[in-house]
């Protein structure tokens, strides 16, 4: 981590951070959990974390009303069930706290439509969608990002590759913002967590799992029955030599493999490598990667189905996080509207 020395974040005790997900699929996926939620559970230690469920970003994919209000629940439950506890990190749904929205509007009124333009996932999904399919939510998605990292005074947040170039628009906002009005907004830093697993498809180990993958049997989904999801790992993609070794290039679907386990179960992938020394020793490592992904995946549904049989303590939770969260988001908008020239509202 560098040094922010910005006199806005002078009177915290701990460094702020923030994270979300899109509530874009019924269940999260070893990935998300692997990747994000095991650390978010660690920082809750040495930062103050804010959690949200990012519902506005999940509109630029035109999802079905129903299942949106829907699947916002079950992601917060599942932050939940992944470890998050709501005592210490603020949990809550992007469209309760309006700030989001507000300050997005005036980011995207300093950003060039060039600048836009370039973000490569746009063009990727735009690319896919055509022009006519393409709305001007997802051409704008990194400024409410940016918005949304922003309104926290969030010191760092955790990024990964696919959101790097997201995380520089959000600097470069904040500091031509702070040089043409005054320091009003903290510039963040990336936060990479040392040993964050990254978890690939189960059927094609050269790219990421991914909930929007079309293949079922490619994720290995936190809710799903453990049947299930056994019956996936052991029909994993590998190769045909049956020896077990950590080769991302010429062995990507093992070292995939050895790399859930470690990060599960906290053997080193060199002990792994030497425990399953000798041919045919596939089918034994598939077996044991099942019984460690469901150790923790039985357990993360089960605390989920807790959480989401009680709404109305889903619903306390949210509230109170929203109202956690607008405890630092609101004086940051008015910094921000005051700095722009807007007329303060009289109460």
């Amino acid at each position: 981590m560098s040094d922010n020395t910005s006199p806005l974040v002078a009177g915290q005790t701990r460094p702020h951070i923030l994270s979300g997900m899109q509530p874009t699929s019924d269940s999260l996926h070893l990935g998300n959990y692997l990747g994000a939620q095991i650390n978010w559970v660690r920082m809750q230690e040495g930062f103050t974390p804010y959690f949200c469920v990012v519902d506005l970003h999940a509109l630029t994919v035109s999802p079905d009303p129903a299942l949106l209000r829907e699947r916002s629940y079950a992601t917060a439950a599942q932050y939940l069930a992944g470890g998050v506890d709501p005592a210490r990190s603020a949990v809550f749904v992007q469209s309760h706290v309006r700030e989001h929205a507000e300050l997005a509007w005036v980011l995207n009124c300093i950003t060039g439509f060039g600048e836009a333009g370039r973000m490569t996932q746009f063009k990727d999904k735009a690319g896919k969608r055509g022009n006519d399919n393409t709305s001007v939510g997802l051409f704008t998605y990194p400024i409410l990002m940016a918005a949304d990292i922003l309104l926290y005074d969030a010191q760092y947040v955790p990024v990964g590759e696919d959101q790097r170039q997201h995380l520089e628009l959000t600097r470069n906002l904040a500091q031509r913002f702070n040089s043409r009005f005054g320091e009003t907004f903290v510039v963040p830093e990336p936060y990479i967590p040392e040993g964050t697993a990254r978890v690939m498809s189960l059927q094609d180990p050269t790219k990421k799992m991914s909930k929007s993958d079309e293949n079922a049997n490619a994720s290995i989904n936190m809710l799903d029955e453990t049947k299930k999801n056994t019956k996936k790992i052991k029909s994993a993609v590998t190769d045909l030599d049956n020896l077990v070794a950590f080769d991302v290039e010429n062995k990507p679907g093992i070292a995939n493999l050895l790399r859930i386990h470690s990060a599960i179960s906290g053997e080193s992938i060199e002990t792994l490598v030497e425990r399953f020394a000798g041919e045919n020793r596939y089918g034994a490592l598939k077996t044991e990667v099942a019984e460690v992904v469901a150790s923790v995946q039985g357990p993360f549904r089960e605390r989920y189905l807790e959480f989401m049989a009680d709404r109305g303590e889903l619903d306390r939770i949210l509230a109170d996080g929203a109202a956690r969260a607008r405890e630092i988001a609101a004086p940051t908008l008015a910094r921000a509207y005051d700095a722009v020239g807007l007329v303060p509202a009289t109460r």
